[in-house]
């Protein structure tokens, strides 16, 4: 088909040439004195045009011709561009198989190539030896050389490098804060991370080392404020980002050297973070700790009471939600403070008691609590009930020493030494 079409445009071209040559009836006459050249229209027409098309085919073969030293050296530019991707490309698919010493040789190679080649002839140039560098320091990261890996990194964070391809320098910046992490080397990790710019500091990426940093140094409000961030970007599934909350709450609640400090690491938590049983019972046996050394005052037990039972209002509420060791936990925050407890404490836990009559670690409570008010009687009797169903060793047996004490009050001294016996026995 297409050759039928080019027979068409032939006849085409010959019609018009035939009507061109055919219609000749004007003249151009030249003078060259003593002559005389009289010359058609059509002749005339076309020597200029094949004149015109001569001298500029003339002058595009003396251009080429002056251009041949110029695209002979970009062909060999591209020669070499072309090599220092190869190997680029060979030590990036090196490295993600695990071969770090042919991808490190891959890198240099790749270096090599490009170390004679002027900037002028290729803009991404830098860029490249950046790339390189940074694969070559994996590598020798990969291969425990940290000595190489560093001199490389350096190279790679050079200004100029760092100029030429801005990401590229930020990637770099990452790994090398990485890099650090794993060395466990947190000084040189935060003076890293500072050296990134503002909008890539604010990265998933960026603040996942920062927690990771954060967590070497020791700043566990810095690491809680970090780990908070990346929760509400869903840098983690929901489960994971609770749990890495809840353990960085559980530090800083353990890291706190008297109440103030704990009073206002506890201000300081988000609401869902104070409404964690884990959380709520860590603050609370934090605070009972602190009271509990001979220096602490009965200003400060009062004022550690109150906050434990504030702390654990919540939780209180869902006492049955929780699991056993949780409510165990819950028991043993609340005991020291049963002295200090009111009359509407005390009647709020026994109507806990009273709609969970089965519950050992309730009835414990209560017991103590009544025994606290001196309501001997009561107190017996749940303290009873609840030996009956403890199981664990310590609760059993501050209920045996409950239960002497209370029979040394009613003046049962065989009793009483029953009950010290078993108590002994825990202990």
């Amino acid at each position: 088909m297409r050759g039928v079409f080019w027979l068409l445009a032939l006849a085409a071209m010959a019609v018009a040439l035939a009507l061109l040559v055919g219609n000749n009836q004007a003249t151009v006459t030249l003078f060259w004195s003593p002559y005389r050249f009289d010359l058609s229209l059509n002749l005339v027409a076309f020597c200029v045009v094949a004149a015109f098309v001569l001298v500029y085919l003339a002058l595009r073969g003396l251009s080429l011709l002056r251009e041949l030293p110029q695209r002979a050296q970009r062909w060999r530019a591209q020669q070499v561009e072309r090599a220092a991707v190869g190997a680029l490309l060979d030590a990036l698919s090196h490295q993600l198989a695990g071969r770090f010493v042919r991808a490190q040789a891959a890198g240099r190679l790749a270096l090599e190539n490009l170390s004679g080649m002027p900037s002028a002839q290729w803009s991404r140039r830098h860029q490249l030896q950046l790339l390189s560098h940074l694969l070559v320091a994996e590598s020798a990261h990969s291969l425990q050389n940290r000595e190489t890996r560093d001199d490389h990194l350096l190279s790679a964070l050079h200004p100029k490098l760092a100029k030429s391809s801005p990401e590229a320098h930020e990637g770099a910046l990452l790994r090398a804060v990485r890099w650090a992490v794993e060395d466990q080397d947190a000084e040189t990790a935060r003076s890293r991370l500072a050296e990134l710019p503002q909008g890539a500091a604010r990265r998933i990426q960026a603040l996942r080392l920062k927690l990771r940093v954060a967590r070497l140094g020791g700043a566990t409000a810095e690491a809680l404020e970090t780990a908070r961030l990346l929760a509400k970007h869903r840098a983690f599934s929901p489960q994971a980002s609770a749990s890495i909350v809840r353990g960085l709450a559980l530090d800083s609640l353990r890291q706190a050297h008297d109440l103030s400090q704990l009073d206002a690491i506890w201000g300081r938590l988000d609401i869902d973070e104070r409404l964690m049983p884990e959380v709520a019972l860590a603050a609370c046996q934090r605070a009972n700790q602190l009271v509990s050394a001979p220096a602490a005052t009965e200003v400060d037990r009062a004022l550690a009471a109150a906050n434990v039972r504030q702390w654990l209002a919540p939780i209180w509420t869902g006492f049955k939600q929780l699991d056993a060791q949780q409510q165990k936990h819950l028991v043993l925050a609340l005991e020291p403070g049963l002295s200090m407890l009111d009359a509407a404490g005390l009647a709020q836990l026994e109507q806990s008691q009273r709609e969970q009559p089965s519950n050992a670690y309730l009835q414990y409570l209560a017991g103590q609590a009544c025994m606290q008010r001196q309501l001997w009687g009561k107190a017996a009797q749940l303290l009873g009930q609840a030996t009956n169903s403890l199981s664990e060793p310590d609760l059993l047996r501050r209920a045996w020493c409950s239960l002497a004490r209370l029979a040394e009050e009613r003046g049962d001294e065989a009793a009483a030494q029953a009950h010290w016996k078993k108590a002994a026995l825990l202990g």
